[in-house]
């Protein structure tokens, strides 16, 4: 199982830059697969403590059903338009993959609690010059790697 916690010690500055994109607005999106195999977004907040990231889901929630029956998930940050004139400060957005593996109860509430195993870690922005579509992703087995697109 790979941690938050894990890739901020592997890759600082890289996790450091997913977070604070994913701290930049509350609400993300989950997306989940549904019994027949199609995919399904839902709005969801998560939270990062203790080195793990955690997210909900109510009770009766078909998100939390779809992951008790596949753990497969993918997680998108809010994303925002470069601001025209000054596209080279856009910060991008950033996705996270992985599985979803059950850990009780939301503390005072109730629902469902899941921690995330993450398979994969993507920033994608654009480069200084604001020329070029950047996308940088982690996995456990081969660290950080780049690639640059115009």
């Amino acid at each position: 199982m790979t941690t938050w916690g894990e890739i901020e010690d592997a890759v600082p500055e890289f996790a450091g830059r997913v977070r604070a994109l994913f701290a930049a607005r509350r609400h993300h999106t989950l997306a989940t697969l549904r019994a027949d195999g199609s995919p399904r977004i839902s709005g969801i907040e998560t939270v990062v403590a203790d080195g793990e990231l955690t997210f909900g889901s109510m009770p009766g929630a078909r998100k939390g059903a779809d992951l008790r029956r596949d753990p497969r998930f993918a997680l998108h940050s809010a994303t925002v338009d470069p601001v025209e004139g000054a596209e080279a400060q856009w910060p991008g957005e950033a996705k996270i993959a992985g599985r979803a593996v059950a850990a009780g109860t939301v503390e005072g509430q109730e629902g469902d609690l899941f921690r995330a195993d993450i398979a994969e870690v993507v920033h994608t922005h654009l480069d200084d010059a604001a020329t070029q579509l950047v996308v940088e992703w982690w996995t456990p087995a081969h660290g950080l790697r780049r690639v640059e697109r115009t």
